[in-house]
């Protein structure tokens, strides 16, 4: 999936072999094989082009990163507790940014002293 996210656009397994193979050595057939299973899992799709496929990310990186925390946050029984330990495993820099998310998404506040109330006042 990096190199899929890496290049934000349809990839052909011989790219992908090309790039990796900078790093190490691998076989055509591991990539297709991988390419495939993102498929058959519903983290890529593909598009036929010739005799070939071009595999697209389903999902940024990030809504992908934001799934996996989501799914494990999930399946604490103490959910409190998980994010506790997690917020005390983050560093600096990632606490800033969880900091930085919380101000984005946050709902503005009402001033309304009677939730009750349609127009605010008590009616005394």
């Amino acid at each position: 999936m990096t190199r899929v996210w890496k290049w934000n656009r349809p990839v052909t397994v011989r790219e992908v072999l090309e790039d990796l193979q900078k790093e190490r050595s691998i076989a055509y057939t591991t990539v297709m094989t991988v390419l495939d299973n993102l498929h058959q899992k519903g983290w890529v799709r593909r598009e036929a082009e010739g005799r070939a496929y071009r595999y697209e990310a389903v999902s940024t990186r990030a809504a992908y990163a934001a799934a996996l925390m989501n799914e494990a946050w999930s399946q604490s029984d103490n959910a409190a507790a998980a994010l506790v330990a997690f917020f005390g495993m983050m560093s600096e820099e990632q606490r800033q940014a969880l900091t930085d998310a919380v101000r984005i998404v946050q709902l503005p506040e009402t001033h309304d002293e009677n939730p009750g109330s349609a127009d605010g006042r008590d009616g005394r």
